[in-house]
């Protein structure tokens, strides 16, 4: 079965098992020198500070607020080319995507 990031999303998405935690922090943003927190209207609307002051990727409800477009029809990113480390470690078809989609009856 070959997945298409563009159509899914489910990725982008506060796992359950942090919600059920109630945990309201993803995804960090780990490279200070990431345009995500370098660039102020970036920064204002992408990021969140956690309560030790770590930049985290903001969530809407329990999305990502830089995944644009319907779960599971058509996605993207906003800020793709600046997205954090642990974004970019997600790979179709592995542990983390597969268990997203299960999550989103994907």
């Amino acid at each position: 079965m070959e997945l298409d990031c563009g159509a899914c999303g489910a990725c982008c998405f506060n796992p359950q098992s942090n919600v059920e935690r109630g945990y309201v922090f993803y995804v960090e943003i780990d490279d200070p020198r990431s345009k995500l927190v370098r660039d102020r209207g970036m920064k204002r609307k992408f990021v969140m500070q956690d309560e030790d002051g770590r930049p985290h990727l903001r969530l809407l409800g329990n999305r990502c607020s830089a995944l644009k477009g319907a779960l599971g029809k058509h996605v993207r990113c906003a800020v793709y080319a600046h997205r954090p480390k642990p974004c970019r470690r997600v790979k179709p078809g592995d542990e983390d995507c597969l268990r997203a989609r299960r999550e989103h009856g994907l």
